[in-house]
């Protein structure tokens, strides 16, 4: 595995070699930590290539977070300039001193990227940085968001958004969602998953943020969707519609397919989709099986349907993804 991975990241881009996370006064500092876990540690012993890190403020020295205590930043703005991805967590809506601001446009104008993370999403914005592209942030911010940007086009059910060079994710989790799939991008399922399971969190998770929009308790005694979904996992061959899926969980279509898209956040056709793209990732990787055989094991039934759902997921046809990182 270890050798598996070394060859992977030796042929691919240097998108997440050299990382910078930005602070400002009133960063919020689990935020921060999710750049830290992300992009900041070592884990060289997983086969995972580990970027040159630094978490970057106006100028070096102290800044102050949002829960009452203080960092040192070793590094200004100079270095946040050479980065190849600047990280933005959570800071103060508005303010952002100008000399932040023409950085990070420096950065994306020498074909950098720029992730957001909840609230830094507002920075963006004072950037420019949004304007004219889709984006989101939390489910709390999304309208002050819209009226404060108007050019920038909000999409506020979703996890995080990729738009070229920025991304933008919604809440702290969501974050990690956002990262994840960078690395995804970058060198593989692979890589993304092992790093998704140093961290106990699911390498990719389905639905959206309006799952976690508050919102009346329903009566509901069903029992949890999480035994089928395993079960669905482990079978992705078969037949998976609505009516055999409702049948084995013992409920009516209608009531199965609204149910499920309450506890999961996706509807079943869609959350089905998207685990049998994830499996078929996985035996791209690490099998010579052709593709074909691949969409008869991961259920597409054959080639063309693989290649239509695979391409509309990831933005690539499984034989482009293969040549990029197979083993």
């Amino acid at each position: 595995m270890l050798r598996r991975f070394s060859a992977i990241c030796a042929r691919l881009s240097d998108v997440l070699k050299n990382v910078a996370a930005l602070v400002i006064d009133g960063v919020a500092p689990f935020e921060l930590g999710v750049a830290v876990e992300s992009f900041g540690l070592d884990r060289s012993d997983d086969g995972i290539p580990v970027p040159d890190f630094a978490v970057c403020g106006v100028t070096p020295g102290s800044v102050r977070t949002n829960a009452g205590f203080s960092i040192l930043v070793e590094h200004g703005l100079a270095r946040l300039l050479e980065a190849d991805l600047v990280v933005v967590p959570a800071l103060p809506h508005a303010g952002t001193p100008s000399a932040v601001l023409d950085a990070l446009v420096g950065v994306v104008d020498r074909g950098g990227r720029v992730l957001s993370v909840c609230g830094g999403a507002f920075v963006l914005g004072e950037a420019g940085l949004l304007d004219d592209r889709e984006c989101t942030t939390h489910w709390r911010y999304t309208d002050e968001l819209a009226a404060r940007f108007p050019r920038a086009r909000i999409v506020p059910e979703v996890l995080y958004v990729d738009s070229g060079p920025i991304v933008t994710s919604a809440g702290t989790a969501a974050g990690i969602d956002a990262c994840l799939h960078l690395w995804r991008q970058e060198y593989g399922a692979a890589v993304a998953s092992a790093i998704a399971r140093r961290m106990v969190v699911p390498p990719q998770r389905d639905g959206g943020q309006a799952q976690y929009i508050a919102r009346p308790v329903m009566d509901c005694d069903g029992e949890t969707f999480g035994p089928l979904q395993q079960w669905i996992v482990d079978s992705l061959d078969q037949d998976l519609d609505v009516d055999a899926l409702a049948r084995r969980a013992l409920m009516s279509p209608r009531t199965f397919a609204r149910r499920f898209r309450d506890e999961v956040g996706a509807t079943p056709h869609a959350w089905v989709t998207r685990q049998r793209v994830l499996r078929a990732e996985q035996l791209l990787e690490s099998t010579d099986r052709s593709v074909e055989r691949i969409a008869v094991d991961v259920g597409f039934g054959n080639a063309a349907t693989l290649r239509h759902h695979f391409t509309r997921v990831r933005g690539v046809s499984p034989q482009r993804y293969r040549r990029a990182f197979s083993a």
